[in-house]
């Protein structure tokens, strides 16, 4: 008991570094802890302190840090915690173990009624942790889902094998190998569980670290960072694999004057909308990242000219959109231009970009609320001028 209370001590100043971390959750399992703390020195005082200590405190707290550890989970998963079920729940098994301690005194019902309630916690904290998605998460998920129905299945084993014992006289501390089994699988739940949802914790984290480094804060797209790193992956898949790729370069018309005629809040909603639009007309396929500004890209992979060209018009058809704001008379139109090019054959992606930004600029320069086309450099390709203008 000693070891497992120290076990607690080490998991709740883990958890208390992360307390700045903001993650839901920590909170719940930092008192949770810091409760079982209590609940474990009490019951190690067995015999020095009064029983009602050692017996109703003590596994009291204990039921309320395991309900803590539910909660935490729960909330941590942005589930809602089942606060009336598990009051009921902990006052039932409480009043049992009133009753199998005063009225008829049994060691093995006492335990009995406490395993039925840490095994329903612990069954229902393993039902609510979800396979993640993201692979970053999967593993702690998967741990401290495959902890919880591990200690469901020995509290059910434990509750079992001690209601089957009802009538054999058992103290608390019986030095039989089955009794100290079972006492280690009750004190070291909670350190398990605990263990589980650091792993969670710091995983998430570490998602959301990342995800803020490659996405950006304001529109929620990819960031400029995230989508040079996709570029050079896809330009090099194209030039292993003799693959088309196509780049769009997207910019919105005359964005300085909406900020200066509304604010760069309206700028802002602007931006965010043209990301929500541009996700719902480009291919799966296709990656939309904001280089910055009022500046976005589009990377097609495994896309021809005729492709590239429709993506784009549908994106500039889209992105032709009057705004509604919060005050009913004021109505914001924006358009945008976007410049075109197609990787050639031992073409960089520097080059392309280049290409791009050159069609994107001609657009500008031809009167906005178009898509231009940047001509190949290769002798032979199919040209269109200098510049291909599908708006007319």
């Amino acid at each position: 008991m000693l070891v497992t209370t120290g076990l607690s001590v080490v998991m709740l100043f883990v958890l208390t570094s992360l307390a700045g971390s903001r993650i839901a959750g920590v909170r719940e399992w930092g008192q949770a802890n810091g409760l079982a703390v209590l609940a474990l020195l009490l019951a190690a005082a067995r015999g020095i302190v009064p029983d009602f200590l050692s017996i109703e405190v003590g596994n009291g707290l204990f039921l309320v840090a395991i309900s803590l550890m539910l909660a935490g989970f729960r909330r941590h998963l942005g589930l809602a915690v089942p606060v009336r079920a598990m009051a009921i729940g902990g006052a039932l098994a409480l009043a049992a173990l009133v009753t199998f301690h005063y009225g008829v005194d049994s060691v093995p019902l006492r335990t009995v009624s406490m395993s039925i309630y840490h095994g329903a916690v612990c069954f229902t904290i393993g039902w609510s942790i979800p396979l993640a998605v993201d692979a970053r998460l999967r593993y702690s998920h998967l741990f401290t889902k495959a902890v919880a129905f591990a200690l469901a299945f020995g509290h059910l084993v434990r509750g079992s094998a001690y209601a089957l014992q009802a009538e054999v006289p058992l103290s608390f501390l019986d030095p039989s190998t089955q009794n100290l089994v079972f006492f280690a699988l009750g004190t070291l739940a909670l350190p398990g569980l605990t263990l589980g949802a650091v792993m969670m914790a710091n995983a998430r984290v570490i998602a959301e670290t990342a995800y803020a480094a490659d996405h950006d804060h304001l529109t929620g797209a990819p960031s400029r960072r995230a989508f040079f790193a996709l570029a050079e992956r896809e330009h090099a898949r194209a030039g292993r694999r003799g693959s088309r790729l196509a780049l769009l370069l997207v910019d919105v018309d005359h964005f300085k004057r909406i900020n200066d005629t509304h604010g760069h809040g309206v700028g802002d909603q602007v931006l965010r909308d043209l990301v929500r639009h541009a996700q719902d007309v480009i291919r799966k396929i296709d990656y939309c990242a904001r280089l910055g500004g009022e500046e976005f890209a589009v990377l097609l992979p495994d896309a021809d000219r005729d492709t590239a060209l429709a993506v784009a018009e549908r994106l500039r058809a889209a992105l032709d959109r009057s705004l509604q704001l919060a005050a009913p008379a004021i109505r914001v139109s924006y358009t945008v231009s976007i410049g075109a090019a197609l990787l050639e054959e031992g073409e960089t992606f520097a080059s392309l970009m280049t290409r791009a930004d050159t069609a994107l600029y001609a657009a500008k320069t031809a009167g906005r609320n178009r898509v231009m086309c940047a001509p190949p450099t290769t002798p032979g390709m199919h040209t269109q001028g200098a510049v291909g203008d599908l708006q007319g």
